[in-house]
């Protein structure tokens, strides 16, 4: 059965992709190494997130719960068991990244949540690549302790 043009369903997954795209997209290249493999791995999580409700919750936890969901589609496609025990209380992150540094939040933000590689955060930041990621690794360090998660890495390291 085909959905009209402009359906409930169209206007939620149109509205998750304008809202998160970018970061998704950005964050499942890394996750995937390339970014045909990340684009393909939001196209399976928007899929996904149609047809749950935790993808309609406030902003921050419908964002949560994209970012998880991206998680578990790379672990099926590479034949591993999802750990579940990685979702975190989206609050409790907002929280925890509050209590980071200035610098430190704002190569977070750039790298992470704009999608942007190192070299272009260094040269907009003025400092060099190597402190993009120094300030990256710092950051993520504190974040895992505040949240008290395992220092297995949640993301792949940051590549130029």
């Amino acid at each position: 059965m085909s959905r009209p043009v402009g359906s409930a369903g169209e206007v939620l997954i149109r509205g998750l992709f304008e809202d998160h795209g970018a970061a998704l997209v950005a964050y499942a290249s890394r996750l995937a190494g390339d970014r045909a493999g990340g684009e393909s791995v939001v196209r399976e999580t928007l899929l996904r997130a149609w047809s749950d409700p935790r993808s309609t919750a406030g902003a921050g936890a419908a964002r949560a719960y994209l970012f998880a969901v991206v998680r578990r589609v790379i672990a099926e496609r590479r034949g591993e068991e999802a750990d579940a025990g990685l979702v975190v209380d989206s609050t409790a992150v907002l929280g925890a990244v509050r209590t980071l540094p200035p610098e430190q939040r704002e190569v977070l933000h750039a790298v992470f949540f704009q999608g942007r590689d190192v070299a272009s955060t260094a040269s907009d930041l003025g400092v060099s690549e190597a402190t993009v990621k120094a300030r990256v690794s710092a950051a993520l360090r504190r974040l895992r302790d505040a949240l008290g998660v395992s220092a297995a890495p949640l993301v792949r390291e940051v590549t130029p």
